[in-house]
């Protein structure tokens, strides 16, 4: 593979002694895909590439993706996977969770095994970190847009039955179904992230969920109980408890800006910034699929179910970082959100970074925010640089 220099008038960089920051200006020079030098300054020599305006930042890592252009994950075709990881680096997304909500648990098996068998067929494009799991094992009462009828508790052998695959990385469950602590154990033994999500639990439970090895929030404050005076909830516990990192949907209708700046200030370098998209994402307006139900796609706001329910959303990654910034969060916390943070928490010190060592997976970041152009192991698979 061939060395690539980049030269950007504003770069964020991860030293390993210190926080992330931007330099300004900054150069990264990355060779056979891994990213071999940073540094401050003009670089030592002409670089390949130069970006004047802007932001080189790492490549987005998104951990919860039903679906995007039209195809959602748990039923999508080759030609469908194919799609979504050849554009998700449109949106400066360079690795991701594909997301298999609640279903039958022999439909998700089926589902994880055609993933499973066409994953070597896909092209260079977004990494494929694993499946995210969201349900069948949720709380009826905070199911959001997921089919109550298959909602389980998680029995052992559903487990084992999912885990078949090895694909399976994480799980969003509700620990106050009968089992779920227990389960909760299995899964952190078996290497697999567990989040706490669509759960009506109290802050105690998902502080014992915490306790047996669960490390996430699934989209804070969405189908999950919250932050009363006397009541204290999922959120409550995910604001302030600091084994947990709350996922957090920024697209500015599933929460508001205020509660949106709560979650920051509370939870300050835990965020996950997530988009939760559904099939619509990066689709006009009309009928698509979640989890093999319909969902409606209107001209303003994230998709619905037929009932009005919120159903996954329409934002894009670098969209989420952009919201985060409009709203005051520093430049460096905003992106960190959407890279270093996720990458760490599944264990993936290679990514989600700019710093020697890490794969060398870049987004050129606009003025607004957007995607100019994405590097995957050095290599560019969206848009240019001049």
């Amino acid at each position: 593979m061939a060395s690539l220099l980049i030269s950007a008038n504003h770069m964020i960089t991860t030293p390993a002694d210190g926080p992330t920051r931007v330099l300004s200006p900054g150069f990264v020079r990355a060779e056979n895909g891994v990213i071999a030098e940073v540094g401050e300054g003009r670089p030592p020599g002409p670089p390949d590439v130069r970006l004047a305006d802007g932001l080189l930042a790492p490549g987005l890592v998104d951990l919860q993706v039903n679906g995007f252009f039209g195809y959602d994950m748990v039923d999508a075709d080759e030609e469908g996977w194919r799609t979504v990881v050849s554009r998700l680096p449109e949106t400066g997304v360079t690795a991701f969770m594909p997301t298999f909500i609640t279903a039958p648990v022999g439909t998700q098996a089926e589902a994880l095994r055609h993933a499973r068998d066409l994953l070597p067929r896909l092209p260079a494009g977004a990494r494929v970190l694993g499946v995210h799991l969201e349900g069948p094992f949720l709380s009826e009462k905070r199911k959001g847009a997921h089919n109550a009828a298959y909602l389980i508790d998680p029995e052992p052998e559903a487990l084992l039955t999912l885990l078949e695959t090895g694909l399976v990385k994480l799980v969003t469950l509700a620990p106050e179904r009968h089992g779920a602590i227990d389960a909760v154990r299995a899964l952190d033994a078996a290497g697999v992230l567990v989040s706490v999500g669509h759960s009506d639990a109290t802050a105690a439970q998902t502080a014992a969920a915490a306790d047996a090895g669960a490390r996430m929030v699934t989209h804070i404050f969405n189908a999950q109980s919250g932050v009363h005076h006397r009541d204290p909830g999922v959120a409550t516990q995910a604001l302030i408890d600091r084994r947990l990192r709350p996922g957090l949907i920024l697209d500015l209708h599933h929460v508001s800006a205020e509660t949106a700046k709560l979650v920051f200030g509370a939870a300050s370098g835990r965020v996950v910034l997530v988009t939760d998209a559904a099939a619509s994402a990066g689709m006009p307006p009309g009928t698509y699929d979640l989890g093999g139900e319909p969902i409606t796609m209107p001209e303003e706001g994230p998709p619905l179910r037929a009932d009005g329910t919120i159903a996954g959303s329409g934002l894009r990654l670098d969209d989420a970082v952009g919201n985060a910034a409009a709203l005051g969060i520093d430049t460096a916390t905003a992106v960190d959100a959407a890279t270093r943070v996720p990458a760490d928490l599944i264990g993936r010190a290679d990514l989600g970074r700019i710093a020697p060592g890490a794969a060398a997976d870049l987004v050129w970041l606009g003025p607004d925010h957007r995607a100019l152009a994405t590097w995957i192991n050095g290599q560019k698979v969206f848009g240019g640089g001049s």
